[in-house]
Parts: structure tokens; sequence; C-alpha cells
């Protein structure tokens, strides 16, 4: 996020955003929260840009920019909405931004993302227990 957007006028800016009719905006908005220092603050709204009914380009940009921050609390975000997809369309985009993200998919990046999970398999949020379990089996 760069200095404008972690203010709290960008902040406000990108709330309003996740707002729009338009998917496009939304899906910069979800880029832009998800950039965030603190996601815990707009992680409800994070967690609706990830189901967007609306549009699954809302959700893979929302769910690649939390991946890419590479921490715990972007994996997290992804997993619990996840297991939340009640529409196969979006549990399909989220599946496939989890499993396709590079950085992830070989050598040491690829043993951090079996260490989150383990974390988060020990998280006392049965959903994201349940998901980062999932992961852990696909990627094994």
């Amino acid at each position: 996020m760069d200095e404008y957007e972690s203010t709290e006028q960008g902040l406000r800016d990108a709330l309003a955003a996740a707002e729009s009719p338009a998917w496009s905006v939304r899906a910069a908005a979800g880029r832009r929260l998800a950039a965030a220092p603190r996601i815990e603050g707009v992680a409800g709204v994070l967690h609706r840009l990830l189901l967007d009914a609306q549009d699954t380009g809302a959700t893979s940009d929302t769910a690649a920019a939390l991946l890419a921050r590479g921490d715990p609390a972007g994996l997290r975000a992804a997993l619990a909405a996840l297991s939340a997809a009640a529409d196969q369309g979006t549990a399909d985009q989220l599946a496939a931004e989890l499993g396709c993200d590079p950085r992830w998919a070989t050598g040491q990046d690829g043993d951090d993302l079996i260490a989150r999970l383990r974390i988060l398999a020990a998280s006392g949020d049965l959903d994201v227990h349940n998901e980062a379990l999932s992961r852990l089996a696909y990627l094994r």
C-alpha cells in the first residue's frame, strides 16, 4: 500500500470502492485493502470481496493480493473464505489462487507454505483448521 493508501482517507476510499457496482473497482479495492499493513481491521470487507457474488475477478484479485503478502494473516483470510464459499465458481477460483501461487509451488517457498499451513491447522478456527489440513494433504 502506498503512502496515500495507508492514510485514513486512503482506507476510507478503498472501503468505499469495495461497495462499487463495477467488479474492476471492487477488485482494485481488494488489492489495496489486502496490502494494508494490518488487515484485521478490514477482514470483514476482504472476506466479502473474496466471496464476491457478482464476479470472480474481485475474488481472484483479492485472493492473489492476500497470498502475495506471504504471511499467515493473508493465508488465513483466503482459507477462511474458501471454507465459506457456497458458490462453486467462487470456491474454484479461491482454490485456484491457493493452488497456483508460484512462490509456494516449489523449493523453499513450498516449505514456508507447509509451515504456515501447519500453524493455521492448529488454530482455534475450525473452518481455517479444516482448510489448512485439506491443503496440507494436497501438498504432500
